[in-house]
């Protein structure tokens, strides 16, 4: 409304989902759906090699999304629902880490939040004689490059020099591989960078891929990287984040882009800090 001058056609509803993470739950590597008795599921998900994510809530939220926080009462409802399902119960005295987000879902008239659409929804508003205006209502990051293309395709009409749909075949950065190389891309890693601890390049491929290269460049060996922050995170990592991918704060390194901050002491934390500046 700030750009266009005008309300839009339609409301959106705020939507709250929270998430809580403890330690290692189970051995094997496959995640668990849960059916609860409020007839909303829950899931369990390996996280992070030493951990499990346990999520999510559904409930509308009222104010200012940059302060959103998970309720001790969402914490408390995420522990009963998986608890019914495991043989030791999971309490919230266990919980290491939680996290929540806000989603934008298009306002349908569901009573309940849960029964809000999670599907985006596009709205094109082309008056004559005036520029169009797409309108996009929810969405998530799994799903990105079909909204992008979708908008797209709405907007072809309009503006028929768009390019045509190619993201299903384009890799995303740092994925230009199969699946089953990369254990062989593991061992170039290693190869490249011998002085590397095996779960250190582990980590690497899984976050960065192909770019892992890019991120540590011509070290030859662990003190070319700078300072170790703990958790195998360097300055030469925090360097590229900041550089490459939009990391300003510490807390966008160790927990947006990361996740290091599930494995750094409370030291280490304030070192990093120290390092970034906020």
């Amino acid at each position: 409304s700030q750009v266009t001058h005008q309300n839009a056609h339609t409301n959106i509803r705020l939507v709250k989902g929270s998430h809580i993470v403890l330690s290692r739950l189970y051995a094997h590597d496959r995640c668990y759906i849960f059916q609860n008795a409020d007839g909303r599921i829950c899931f369990a998900i390996p996280y992070e090699d030493a951990f499990t994510l346990i999520g999510t809530t559904d409930e509308d939220f009222h104010g200012d999304p940059a302060d959103v926080k998970i309720s001790e009462a969402e914490e408390t409802y995420l522990c009963t629902a998986v608890s019914a399902y495991f043989r030791v119960p999971v309490t919230r005295d266990k919980i290491i880490w939680r996290y929540a987000g806000v989603r934008p879902l298009r306002e349908d008239g569901a009573s309940a939040a849960q029964q809000a659409t999670r599907d985006y929804v596009l709205e094109l508003d082309a008056p004559t004689n005036a520029p169009p205006l797409l309108s996009i209502f929810g969405g998530k990051i799994t799903t990105y490059r079909r909204l992008a293309e979708a908008a797209l395709a709405r907007l072809a009409p309009l503006l028929p020099t768009l390019p045509t749909a190619w993201t299903a075949t384009a890799s995303l950065p740092g994925g230009n591989f199969a699946p089953e190389n990369l254990p062989a891309l593991r061992v170039e890693i290693a190869r490249q960078y011998p002085f590397l601890p095996p779960p250190v390049v582990h980590r690497l491929l899984r976050t960065y891929g192909t770019r892992t290269t890019d991120m540590l460049g011509d070290a030859r060996e662990q003190t070319d990287l700078g300072e170790d922050f703990g958790a195998g995170l360097s300055a030469r990592e925090v360097n590229y984040l900041q550089r490459t991918e939009w990391a300003v704060s510490a807390d966008d390194i160790i927990w947006r882009r990361t996740k290091r901050g599930l494995h750094m002491s409370a030291a280490e934390l304030a070192r990093l800090r120290r390092h970034t500046g906020r």
